[in-house]
């Protein structure tokens, strides 16, 4: 973020700027001029004592200024200003009454307290120029009260260094409020700098004290699912050897069954071996050190797969009076694919069709060889689920607000588990669902 500063904020720093450099020059006067009268002594003999009064009372008065305009905060400008005047005055007064011989120091002392203010003050040039105006109309006012001297012996007895010294001494202020004022600009930057830094590094800290705490929860609740998982996949290992010795105790004695129970235990054996099968995945990807899935590949004929699928899922489908058609390829098409895991694309596929269509509906199963691709098309033409609710389902894994009659849980989470395993093998999962029915499509490479 970019660090700005108000004119407000930098009005209030360069006061403070201002009011540091005022002191600097206050305290100083208070305590240095009175000691001035010693020249007096010296130079003007019969005016020291009156002027050593002028001098203690300016200082008092000065310093009593001081207090006040520090107290309420008033601005340091108007301070600077009548302390200069006050001092003005009493120059500008001993400059036009001592003798032609101390013309010079006298003059020399005025020009060095200009010379002082504009060293050591930090304000706005014009302010500066607006004291040389004072100072020159005070000496200009006395000098016509009070000066014995025309002007031309004035101007050459120490005049003339005053007015050099006076204009030459307006350079400072303007230089140094110009550097003054981009060394506060600059300062003040620093610091809100540092202060957003530090901001941005507490901000920091918190997020990682929280990025720490739900790592410390997510490492606990993956203790907990990793040992679920060894309960439940122990105990769903236990439950599946019961089916297959159940399953072939009864195929024992087959001799007692009629050919529709042996075709259903032979459908029950292939479900065991297949549950049997990605269960031992799961156990695989908890275990390992890759999250990704190892498939097993092998080369097998697509169409007798969706064949057998089909048959599994005829009989629900007719338990909602829908109305299954096959239009799978009687050729083979082979594909070098995981064999279960396709099987489980082709039937969460029809099975969530089956589960979303109307009753009294119609679904095609429709296989096809297309630009060396095997293609598995479901075509329903009934009543559209609605693509934004498919998107939900395919990709989100989220549950469906139910806007039919149905009763049913449209989890839809079989279709995100398609999508998944059709692209980890390689192939291209599509949807649609508008005012003409729901389609689904499946694409795998096929083996020349």
């Amino acid at each position: 973020m970019l660090v700005q500063i108000t004119r407000n904020e930098l009005i209030k720093e360069i006061s403070k700027k201002g009011w540091f450099q005022t002191n600097n020059i206050i305290w100083p006067i208070i305590f240095i001029y009175p000691f001035l009268s010693i020249v007096d002594y010296i130079y003007a003999p019969h005016l020291w004592i009156p002027f050593l009064i002028i001098r203690l009372t300016t200082s008092a008065l000065i310093w009593g200024l001081q207090v006040i305009f520090t107290a309420k905060n008033y601005d340091y400008r108007l301070l600077l200003h009548i302390s200069f005047f006050i001092i003005a005055v009493t120059s500008a007064i001993l400059c036009n009454k001592v003798s032609i011989e101390s013309l010079n120091i006298y003059y020399l002392i005025f020009s060095t307290i200009v010379l002082f203010f504009n060293i050591q003050t930090f304000w706005e040039p014009f302010n500066s120029f607006v004291q040389l105006l004072f100072a020159l109309l005070l000496l200009s006012i006395f000098f016509n009260a009070l000066s014995q001297y025309n002007l031309d012996i004035v101007i050459n007895n120490g005049a003339q260094f005053f007015f050099v010294t006076t204009m030459v001494s307006l350079v400072i202020p303007v230089v140094r409020f110009k550097v003054t004022t981009n060394n506060v600009r600059s300062q003040l930057l620093i610091v809100k700098s540092n202060k957003q830094i530090e901001q941005q590094n507490t901000d920091i800290n918190i997020k990682n004290n929280v990025i720490d705490a739900q790592y410390e929860q997510l490492r606990k609740l993956d203790i907990q699912k990793n040992s679920f998982i060894n309960i439940a996949g122990h105990d769903l290992k236990n439950l599946i050897s019961s089916i297959v010795m159940s399953n072939d105790m009864i195929l024992e004695e087959d001799y007692r069954l009629s050919n529709d129970q042996k075709e259903l235990l032979k459908y029950i054996s292939e479900a065991t071996d297949k549950m049997h099968y990605m269960l031992n995945k799961l156990m695989d990807i908890k275990g390992g050190d890759s999250p990704g899935m190892k498939f097993n590949l092998e080369t097998f004929d697509a169409n007798m797969e969706v064949t057998d699928v089909f048959k599994g899922l005829y009989e629900t489908a007719k338990m909602k009076n829908i109305d299954l058609i096959n239009c799978i390829l009687k050729l083979p098409l082979h594909v070098k694919l995981d064999r279960v895991f396709a099987g489980q694309v082709f039937q969460n596929l029809l099975s969530n069709a089956i589960k979303f269509a109307q009753t009294n509906n119609t679904i095609k199963v429709v296989t096809s060889l297309q630009r060396q691709k095997f293609v598995f098309e479901i075509i329903d033409e009934g009543a559209a689920i609605g693509l934004q609710e498919l998107n939900m389902m395919f990709d989100k894994l989220k549950t469906l607000n139910d806007t039919s009659i149905a009763t049913e849980s449209r989890l839809g989470l079989g279709l995100s588990i398609a999508k998944l395993m059709a692209h980890e093998m390689g192939g291209e999962l599509s949807y649609r669902s508008n005012d003409n029915g729901n389609y689904f499509r499946v694409e795998f490479n096929v083996i020349n």
